[in-house]
């Protein structure tokens, strides 16, 4: 399965990336998500065009016996970046080094890393857009001409000393492509958007990692697993493990659509994947603010959570399931969130939006 790298908390609820409220992340699912990594483009589900596009760059670098061009991959977390890494330098029989835009802080950090670089490894680079801008101004020169200027000393003695780079790829990942400054992004030689799974990517996703995992799942229980795991590869597995372990508990440990859906329901996640703080921000909005708008501080406060929570956690997959919209007046509920809570809106006053905070 395709899916991002992301340190899994030792117990108790999270709303990050896979957002599984309840369930329990240790060690051993930390370990199973490494396993079902797909290792080659062949394996790799879905992001038929990034998959056909990237195949073309390895194939055309390995036939001139170079190192692939640098690559930016961007989209949302769970999608296949850190996955597609590791596949990029297994394809090109290169080593691979592992960091993250937040713990390069220096400049020096940087050159650390790059000055023990062997020649054709592939660097990957996860949230590029947030590494410091003296590290960013250095990496400039190093993608573009394999050499970095380390600074020694302060002040008027100060000397930069050239170190040459050995040739390397460079993979960044990013959730945030827009705060990608220019000169970093046109220096990636191949850029690529991962778009969210379709139903059906995603069932061909769990049936894989079922098979993987020993588990006897048909194809209404794959279905049903799919319709909730929010077009993410990462959430797909995720939910496949939990309705495995109902399934050893309560049942005879195959998973069908029932099966699927009462485990689902015991862990939070709706038919349509919402969880408990999606649908805490919901019925907030609806019940609390008679569908908005509201302002995100407001909001935010009255599902108890803190503002970044809210506005980076739970709204995007609600606009994107066309259950909430952002406003220059605040957040607003949709005629789609009411239906979906089974609640009445209020009556409609003067062809705006409905309730008391309505214009």
């Amino acid at each position: 399965m395709n899916w991002d790298d992301e340190p899994a908390p030792a117990a108790g609820p999270t709303h990050e990336d896979g957002r599984l409220v309840g369930a329990v992340a240790d060690g051993e699912d930390t370990a199973v998500e490494a396993a079902l990594r797909p290792k080659d483009l062949g394996e790799f589900i879905g992001q038929k065009r990034v998959r056909e596009q990237l195949d073309l760059v390895l194939r055309a670098a390995r036939a001139r016996g170079a190192t692939a061009d640098h690559v930016l991959l961007s989209g949302a977390p769970g999608l296949g970046k850190t996955t597609l890494s590791m596949i990029i330098a297994a394809e090109m029989g290169a080593p691979l080094r592992i960091t993250s835009g937040p713990a390069i802080q220096h400049a020096g950090d940087l050159a650390a890393i790059l000055s023990s670089l062997q020649e054709g490894e592939v660097l990957f680079f996860d949230e590029i857009h947030r590494m410091s801008r003296p590290a960013e101004e250095m990496l400039y020169m190093a993608m573009e001409d394999f050499r970095v200027d380390v600074i020694v000393g302060k002040g008027p003695g100060a000397t930069a000393i050239p170190l040459e780079l050995p040739p390397f790829t460079l993979v960044g990942a990013t959730t945030r492509a827009g705060l990608l400054p220019p000169p970093l992004r046109d220096r990636f030689g191949f850029t690529a958007h991962m778009e969210f799974y379709s139903p059906a990517e995603l069932e061909r996703v769990i049936h894989r990692s079922a098979g993987l995992l020993d588990v006897a799942v048909d194809g209404a229980g794959a279905a049903e697993i799919a319709g909730r795991s929010r077009g993410t590869p990462r959430i797909a597995n995720r939910l496949l493990r939990r309705v495995r372990d109902y399934a050893q508990v309560k049942a005879d440990g195959a998973v069908n659509r029932d099966i699927a859906a009462r485990a689902l329901a015991v862990y939070e996640v709706d038919g349509r994947g919402l969880d408990r703080l999606d649908r805490a921000v919901l019925e907030a909005l609806l019940k609390l603010f008679h569908g908005g708008p509201v302002g995100l501080s407001t909001l935010a406060v009255a599902v108890g959570e803190e503002r970044e929570t809210v506005e980076e956690v739970a709204e995007p997959f609600l606009v994107r399931e066309g259950l909430l919209a952002r406003t220059p007046r605040g957040r607003i509920a949709t005629p789609a969130a009411w239906s979906h809570l089974g609640l009445v809106p209020p009556q409609q006053t003067g062809g705006g939006q409905a309730g008391l905070f309505g214009t």
